[in-house]
């Protein structure tokens, strides 16, 4: 297939271009910095413009058959309300947007596009699949506004996964590489409570899924992108010290992290259990399914 990605740059594009490659697909970047972009990206990758703020024309998608949707503003600053605008407009308007190029143009049949497990809000200990209710935070109503833009896809017959990722783990970005610091002085714990869960997934397993998601066509609507076995946030603060050889005992409370964070913190105090149900009867199997394997893994 000729799979056009938004994202490229991101903590997940490189890599997905290349399995993208290596199974045989033709990559098309959509990118704001095209020649940037394609420069950090191996030879044969074509590239267009794509800024999630300004009308895409239908041959900016290159005769995509399918379109993988990343991009969108980093959740991990603090909300100020422009923020919080940058937010909700890169995603909702952006997948807005990339939706209609995609109708216009009248060749793409699949779309991914990501959306996060923030969709189903602050749930504590309750046990969340792919049918389960959305919340109400802002994440959650960032998330329904959304996957609703990026349902408009399968209205016009394009078939459409919503890809829930979780907390992607990989010491190159995410929630692990600010972590990691601290905790390999041995200074590293649990935040507030503790007993929030993090609903964890490996990079390669995100990967994985999205792979997955493209490729096996009887896949539409919702799908977790979490690993089979989510943990509390002290677990995962402990398995973090094993891992490193290092103690994990010294908290970080709640009020600090909210001076620090603000707004921010909900996602961080907050937890979800998230289970991959669609994924496991589908018949992904996963490299890492518990987090001590992953992180030894990761972490040599």
């Amino acid at each position: 297939m000729k799979v056009a990605l938004t994202g490229a740059s991101g903590f997940l594009g490189p890599l997905f271009v290349q399995r993208l490659m290596e199974k045989g697909h033709t990559v098309h970047v959509l990118a704001r910095n095209v020649e940037r972009t394609l420069s950090g990206l191996p030879a044969g990758v074509s590239g267009a413009f794509f800024d999630a703020a300004t009308p895409l024309s239908p041959d900016a998608l290159g005769g995509a058959d399918a379109v993988v949707h990343l991009a969108g503003e980093p959740v991990a600053q603090r909300w100020t309300q422009s923020a919080r605008q940058r937010i909700r407009d890169s995603r909702v308007v952006g997948t807005r947007l990339l939706v209609e190029a995609m109708r216009a143009a009248g060749t793409v049949r699949h779309f991914v596009s990501a959306s996060a497990i923030g969709y189903y809000g602050d749930r504590g200990a309750e046990p969340l699949t792919e049918s389960s209710a959305p919340g109400d935070d802002f994440l959650a109503q960032v998330c329904r506004a959304w996957e609703a833009e990026a349902q408009r896809a399968a209205e016009a017959g394009i078939r459409t996964v919503l890809a829930r990722i979780g907390v992607v783990v990989h010491p190159e970005g995410g929630a692990l590489q600010q972590m990691l610091p601290l905790f390999r002085l041995g200074m590293g714990g649990r935040m507030g409570s503790g007993q929030q869960y993090l609903s964890w997934v490996d990079r390669e397993d995100t990967l994985g899924l999205l792979l997955f998601a493209l490729e096996h066509p009887e896949l539409k609507g919702p799908m977790n992108v979490t690993a089979p076995e989510p943990v509390t946030n002290a677990d995962f603060a402990r398995a973090l010290g094993a891992a490193l050889h290092r103690p994990a005992v010294l908290p970080v409370p709640g009020f600090a992290l909210k001076v620090v964070m603000g707004d921010m913190s909900e996602a961080v105090l907050g937890g979800q259990r998230v289970l991959p149900r669609r994924a496991l009867e589908a018949g992904y199997h996963f490299q890492h399914p518990e987090l001590p394997g992953a992180l030894r893994a990761m972490l040599g």
